[in-house]
């Protein structure tokens, strides 16, 4: 399968010292969270991403050669337990989530880092220890929407949310018990 990795990327992944990191952009309701697991900030696509260093995990992130949807969970530990409200008084189902790979060189952000992982947020878990909590995001890929049935009849109901004024199924009903004389 073809990337778009850029050739600076390519340079950086076949270097003697390499100085990988992980980028994850949640994109909540008037706030988004951009976050990366080193220190100090970064800018990616002239964003700017906060470090969380060690607080910041992703678990792995798999793809296969099948049509298939793979999902990803990302979590953020020491979190003040009093942002646990925010947390949970957020609506984050169906947000964007993006977990980007990339390289250091010099403390820069070599070229684009490539987004490994593309998807939108499905759950939150939050787990409080004492003074601080964790919070863990379920992220599912777009092609979960695949195994999703579409649950349509074919009714004049149904029918009327895409036409409302279409009256094709108006009279289906009224076929079953109509006596139909055919010929002479």
């Amino acid at each position: 399968m073809a990337r778009d990795v850029t050739s600076n990327m390519i340079t950086q992944l076949e270097a003697d010292v390499l100085q990988p990191f992980l980028a994850v952009k949640l994109d909540f309701e008037g706030d988004p969270i951009r976050v990366w697991t080193g220190n100090g900030n970064i800018s990616i696509n002239s964003e700017d991403y906060f470090g969380a260093g060690s607080l910041l995990g992703v678990e792995t992130v798999s793809e296969t050669a099948s049509i298939q949807a793979n999902g990803a969970n990302i979590s953020l530990s020491g979190v003040p337990t009093d942002l646990l409200s925010a947390a949970l008084n957020e609506n984050y189902q169906g947000r964007d989530a993006i977990i980007y790979f990339g390289t250091l060189s010099n403390g820069a952000v070599v070229s684009s880092p490539y987004a490994i992982f593309k998807g939108f947020i499905d759950t939150m878990v939050l787990a409080e220890t004492g003074a601080t909590s964790t919070i863990t995001l379920a992220a599912e890929n777009r092609l979960i929407a695949l195994e999703v049935a579409k649950v349509r009849r074919y009714t004049s109901e149904d029918q009327k949310i895409d036409f409302p004024d279409d009256k094709g199924f108006d009279f289906v009903a009224g076929l079953q018990d109509k006596e139909i004389v055919w010929g002479t």
